[in-house]
């Protein structure tokens, strides 16, 4: 049986990267991201852009520049764009069902926040019988009051093996 398999790009919106508190390594992500959405395209594959909607207010606040996917990364015509409102992307969401409507097994993971909507989406799709890469150094987040952004990537690269392939950009596509 052929896999069909998506890319899956995670909150990469543009209020992620404000100057004020940018996102760790946003440059190195967004240009990994372009590599993986380049290859994507040239097999093949669906590309699935999950987008944080927040209440009246929030720097996610739906309709806003901040809730814009970031324009590094744009989807163009063809691609899904699917809004969310938890961290898990298939929580009272449409995308499992985007998903199976299409065929697909197989996800590559991408995006931010490394422990919140990165990790539940990953153990979700796992737990719906989906084969999920995540692409080890195409995810990020932020310093927390306990651990420096590095550190919790690196541990949830190390945890997330358990319902995932990891793997890095140049071995994702």
């Amino acid at each position: 049986m052929t896999t069909h398999c998506a890319l899956l790009i995670i909150d990469v919106q543009v209020a992620m990267f404000d100057e004020a508190d940018p996102v760790y390594q946003g440059e190195r992500l967004l240009q990994k991201i372009q590599v993986l959405i380049a290859r994507a395209r040239e097999a093949g594959h669906s590309i699935i852009y999950i987008q944080h909607s927040e209440g009246s207010g929030s720097p996610l606040e739906r309709g806003t520049l901040g809730w814009d996917i970031h324009p590094s990364i744009a989807p163009i015509a063809g691609d899904l764009v699917i809004e969310k409102e938890t961290p898990d992307s298939f929580h009272k969401t449409n995308l499992h069902l985007k998903l199976q409507e299409d065929g697909v097994t197989e996800l590559i993971l991408t995006g931010m926040q490394t422990e919140v909507c990165v990790d539940t989406t990953c153990r979700r799709a796992f737990s719906l019988g989906y084969m999920v890469n995540l692409v080890q150094d195409a995810h990020s987040t932020w310093n927390s009051k306990t651990l420096q952004a590095e550190q919790i990537i690196a541990h949830h690269n190390t945890v997330l093996r358990l319902f995932a392939n990891v793997v890095d950009t140049e071995n994702a596509l």
